[in-house]
């Protein structure tokens, strides 16, 4: 039932696209990894490598897709970033279970991660928040935002129904100005685990083999019982990004994105054109953001952002160094 469920769904999204030509050429030196340790049995934990000036990875659009409803078309001058956060630790990360699509909450080292990232981005614009439908990435983005110099409220959207939308309506222009929307997406949700959810992995491992464990948790093509591979949970994620975050970026909006290591995995692989053999070798460190810049059909992929007290992603972008001052001006 599981597995017929999560198929049916991604049929939907699928034809949501269907006929949509979208791709991104890479235009500079294939995308390097760092050794960092071992995240699992066999597995290598890899980072992405902060790209200098000369040898940023750039990724050029064949096609944008803009908002029916927006009529936006870019400008040359404008310039958006592009914000990827995966949730801090979780109550079952803790735990060592299996987590997926369970809705399980931050742990307090969890909720200091997601403080922490919101330092590395608190002089970074934001205009629009998209999380997954879970718990642990929507506390990561509230908490995150928090912490920005900016102090906007974030405000999730309510769209479920004609009257959630009408109850939650905001009738005074000044507070809308000083509010920040948090849309909430399933298809942003970790990788759906089927029937290893609620499981531990040693004993997982224990009962089924380290090889087996490690092919449904590792592979890019072979689903755990009743549940999603990376590449299924690809489909559905990077569809999202396309039809509904980058008409965003497009219209000079600033977007930041709290999801999971398996949903984000699937966008990074989108952005930085990385293989399926690339890609099941990435992890993503909680609660650590990543900042790509959107300019002229392009996305340049910049690293983690450094703390608010150093200088570091500023040097890059004239543009992020003025949003800075300003912030400095008005916070003095």
């Amino acid at each position: 039932m599981a597995a017929s469920t999560s198929q049916h769904a991604l049929v939907s999204v699928k034809s949501l696209c269907t006929g949509a030509n979208f791709g991104f050429e890479k235009r500079t030196s294939k995308v390097r990894f760092v050794l960092v340790g071992r995240c699992c049995s066999g597995t290598r934990k890899l980072g992405l490598v902060c790209a200098s000036n000369s040898h940023s990875s750039v990724m050029e659009p064949a096609q944008l897709p803009l908002s029916p409803e927006s009529g936006n078309t870019p400008k040359k001058s404008s310039e958006s970033a592009l914000i990827l956060i995966r949730h801090g630790e979780s109550l079952w990360n803790e735990k060592n279970l299996f987590t997926g699509c369970v809705d399980v909450p931050l742990t307090p080292k969890g909720v200091d991660e997601a403080i922490e990232a919101g330092k590395r981005i608190c002089n970074i614009p934001v205009d629009v928040i998209y999380t997954s439908s879970l718990i642990r990435a929507q506390m990561t983005a509230m908490l995150a935002m928090m912490q920005h110099r900016r102090k906007k409220v974030p405000i999730v959207v309510h769209s479920e129904s004609e009257q959630a939308h009408r109850w939650s309506k905001i009738y005074s222009e000044e507070t809308k100005k000083q509010s920040i929307p948090v849309i909430t997406a399933w298809q942003l949700n970790e990788r759906m685990y089927g029937e290893l959810q609620g499981l531990n992995k040693q004993e997982t491992a224990d009962r089924f083999g380290k090889e087996q464990v490690h092919e449904w948790r590792r592979s890019y093509d072979i689903p755990p019982p009743n549940g999603e591979s990376l590449e299924m949970c690809a489909e559905r994620a990077v569809a999202y990004f396309k039809d509904q975050i980058v008409p965003q970026l497009v219209a000079g909006k600033h977007v930041m994105i709290a999801a999971h290591g398996n949903s984000l995995r699937s966008i990074i692989m989108h952005l930085d054109k990385l293989t399926s053999q690339e890609v099941i070798s990435l992890e993503l460190s909680t609660g650590i953001p990543m900042l790509y810049i959107f300019k002229e059909g392009k996305f340049i992929r910049r690293g983690s952002p450094a703390g608010p007290s150093e200088a570091g992603v500023y040097a890059y972008t004239r543009s992020l160094a003025q949003y800075r001052q300003k912030l400095d001006n008005m916070f003095q």
